[in-house]
């Protein structure tokens, strides 16, 4: 059993009052034979006074053991009880409010990094590569004729859809980009240090591999294809800026037919 730092300093203190309490009994054990070897003596009156004084000290000791062992014992095992519950409950609630946070920040169909998350992410990562003056590329995609998807199959064809690409997109990106789902059937990746070029070859690769899904479900099968814009920063335009210059090149990705690439 492991006990709490204050029931093992009860056990000390119980341990000493025991230890005076032999101590107080072996001497009233050699007082007595003295009190016997001088009795009839003039010192009797005084000796057994303080035979009697001896006899109550050991008295005082045994009663302080019982009332320790009795009532402030029960009463400290009693507040370790409830600190180690204020413990357990401090302790679960600190683990639901980041699994709250965690959730508030993830989308729950894919997985993937929620729209706040990705705001907060390019605002910081922006703020830094300023500060260091290093490329941030930023592709925003949009799956083409989605609803036609979840008009024909439903909607529960239609998340088999959005959890394949999030899964195509967590695979072809770095540990380090930001791969989040904007909402319905719209996905971002934040590419730190990925200039142009780069980007472009990435958002290929990614067109690529997601027209090549094949989603099987029940007895249906089928394709999807995506449009997607790209945007570099320039280092002087804002957030708002970036977001609006990728999302205008996924517009003109649209127009030009879908299933391609704009920068």
């Amino acid at each position: 059993m492991h006990w709490h730092k204050s029931e093992s300093a009860f056990f000390v203190f119980i341990g000493v009052i025991l230890a005076a309490a032999v101590v107080t009994v072996h001497a009233y054990g050699i007082a007595n034979d003295g009190f016997a070897a001088i009795a009839g003596g003039a010192g009797a009156v005084e000796n057994d006074y303080l035979r009697r004084l001896l006899f109550a000290i050991a008295v005082l000791l045994a009663t302080a053991v019982l009332f320790g062992v009795l009532l402030i014992f029960p009463l400290i095992r009693r507040q370790v009880s409830e600190e180690g519950k204020l413990r357990e409950m401090t302790e679960t609630l600190s683990a639901r409010s980041i699994t709250l946070e965690q959730a508030a920040l993830t989308d729950a169909l894919t997985g993937l990094q929620n729209r706040r998350y990705f705001d907060d992410a390019l605002r910081e990562y922006m703020a830094e590569f300023r500060r260091i003056d290093k490329p941030l590329g930023l592709m925003v995609l949009d799956l083409d004729h989605f609803k036609q998807v979840n008009d024909t199959h439903g909607h529960n064809i239609g998340d088999e859809v959005l959890k394949a690409v999030a899964k195509c997109l967590q695979d072809l990106t770095r540990y380090h980009d930001v791969v989040a789902r904007l909402g319905g059937e719209e996905f971002a990746v934040l590419a730190p240090n990925m200039d142009s070029d780069m980007l472009l070859k990435l958002a290929e690769r990614i067109r690529r591999a997601i027209s090549g899904l094949v989603i099987v479900s029940g007895n249906v099968r089928l394709r999807v294809t995506t449009s997607v814009g790209l945007a570099t920063w320039n280092r002087k335009e804002s957030k708002d800026e970036l977001v609006g210059r990728a999302d205008g090149m996924l517009y003109e990705a649209k127009r030009k037919g879908r299933n391609r690439v704009c920068a």
